[in-house]
């Protein structure tokens, strides 16, 4: 869990000095996921052009705390929909605080040189709740809850999926399933498209299984 990196208001994109340094999109949006997966992709190229660097997905959260598990549902739904990409932290096997330090030395162990994209929740204000920031840096879990962690990947994504700044605990407790599972669905189809275009070794699900959780969630009103 993290805080908002930075208060964005109600604008979509983050512009310093003329580059486009960090993209948030609303998951009501129809298009998100491929907003998202552009810029990823772009991000991708700029970083490693050559693609030589193994892409390496680290979804943060847990199942304990419904605002918490967006990342292991991300981390869930990307092996089903993009199985050729290496995933750390899912729904059986989440990645949190606890063994957070111990996962990045072992990705760090098995892949040479990896390219990690690290996905985790976040709390922000009222008018982003339902949004998601793509942007490259590091990701810095636990600010959202007051635990120093260390940083992960060179990319973050985050998704906003409640309101912070007061008893975090609580509030993580009394978000709604049906939005992080919303948010986690625009995720993994952006990662999905991504992986099937930048990583053409690895094989995609089906467009339609991409839309089944969309499907789902369209009632959902944050």
């Amino acid at each position: 869990m993290i805080t908002n990196r930075g208060n964005l208001g109600t604008t979509t994109d983050a512009i310093s000095g003329g580059e486009l340094q960090e993209l948030r999109v609303r998951v009501q949006d129809g298009a998100a996921a491929q907003r998202l997966a552009s810029y990823l992709a772009r991000l991708l190229q700029e970083i490693d052009p050559g693609q030589s660097r193994p892409l390496v997905l680290v979804s943060i959260g847990t199942d304990r705390l419904t605002g918490d598990s967006l990342g292991p549902l991300v981390g869930s739904r990307a092996r089903e929909l993009a199985p050729g990409l290496p995933v750390y932290g899912t729904l059986e096997e989440p990645v949190h605080a606890i063994n957070l330090a111990d996962k990045i030395k072992e990705i760090n162990q098995v892949y040479r040189a990896p390219l990690v994209l690290a996905v985790d929740a976040c709390l922000g204000q009222a008018h982003n709740v339902g949004t998601v920031s793509i942007g490259r840096g590091a990701l810095y879990p636990g600010t959202g809850v007051h635990k120093d962690l260390p940083p992960v990947g060179e990319i973050f994504i985050s998704g906003v999926v409640n309101v912070g700044g007061f008893l975090e605990y609580l509030v993580l407790q009394n978000t709604r399933l049906c939005l992080v599972m919303q948010i986690a669905d625009c995720i993994a189809r952006s990662l999905m498209l991504t992986c099937s275009t930048w990583l053409p070794q690895c094989p995609a699900a089906a467009t339609s299984e991409a839309c089944t959780l969309d499907q789902q969630s369209q009632a959902c009103q944050a």
